[in-house]
């Protein structure tokens, strides 16, 4: 299981820094959100994929795979009612999969708040060109050897896909085995009926769970809030959790070098006092 950094938090500093800087504070790799190295990064060319990939190798850690896919280019939308603007976001979709396997990674965690919002009065319709975007990002997926992950997000960043439940009816609907969901604490924290831990008991056994996000529903990284962190790693290594953890606070205090810091410290310990 590797503990990944979620580069926007130190996204100030040159690539090769965050590098380096995620490898001195003991994390294994970094979890890439595309917009911090390229406004257009699906169409990234062949020498700078190998340059960010080489600087996590020399640095020693990995690229375990990407987040936040669809904040840059701008416009994308997943249920827009304009066809070509979904057209292009497909686009982007399937060559954020395969940009993810050229820099080594592992799985996509589809997020992106703002770009799956539903337009008032064509909810359902909505719904129906998601869907049809994840079952192309899917077969991207499984070309390129990755998972893509449909992330839940609390009610208070975004209308649509709420609960891990409802990730897992478009799952389940699409039925394409690179297509998983995946467990963001904070949001489960904020929108979840029942606690993470229970979650974590009812869903896991699925087979479906294919990445955790450790944050706080304050915004804050692990152990910064009022979240209790050691029964959620209980709970994982009772249902033999085999994937990797991307560390992703939103409010870094008092700056992201040592947010990120504090995080994976009190992420080493309880990994540390609930060894598998």
């Amino acid at each position: 299981m590797l503990v990944g950094l979620c580069n926007e938090v130190i996204a100030e500093l040159p690539f090769e820094r965050q590098c380096e800087v995620a490898a001195q504070l003991g994390y294994d790799g970094l979890e890439l959100s595309p917009f911090t190295v390229d406004a257009e990064p699906h169409l990234l060319p062949s020498a700078k994929r190998t340059a960010l990939r080489r600087a996590a190798e020399d640095a020693g850690i990995v690229i375990t795979g990407l987040h936040y896919l669809m904040r840059a280019p701008a416009g994308l939308s997943i249920t827009a009612r304009d066809a070509a603007q979904r057209a292009r976001t497909i686009g982007v979709m399937r060559d954020l999969c395969g940009l993810a396997a050229e820099l080594g990674g592992k799985v996509l965690v589809h997020g992106s708040p703002d770009q799956r919002k539903l337009e008032p009065g064509f909810e359902d319709e909505g719904r129906k060109h998601a869907i049809e975007c994840f079952a192309a990002a899917a077969d991207a997926a499984a070309s390129a050897g990755v998972v893509y992950c449909v992330e839940p997000l609390s009610r208070r960043q975004t209308d649509h896909i709420n609960t891990i439940a409802e990730a897992v009816a478009i799952v389940t609907t699409i039925g394409n085995p690179a297509l998983r969901t995946m467990l963001d604490c904070s949001s489960a924290g904020a929108t979840e009926t029942e606690s993470i831990p229970d979650a974590i008991r009812r869903w896991l056994p699925t087979g479906l769970i294919a990445h955790v996000h450790l944050n706080d529903p304050n915004r804050r990284g692990p152990g910064e809030g009022d979240l209790a962190f050691a029964p959620i790693f209980a709970a994982l290594r009772d249902q033999n959790y085999a994937g990797d953890f991307g560390i992703e606070p939103f409010v870094y205090v008092p700056d992201g070098p040592t947010c990120a810091a504090r995080a994976i410290g009190y992420v080493r310990g309880l990994m540390e006092a609930s060894p598998r």
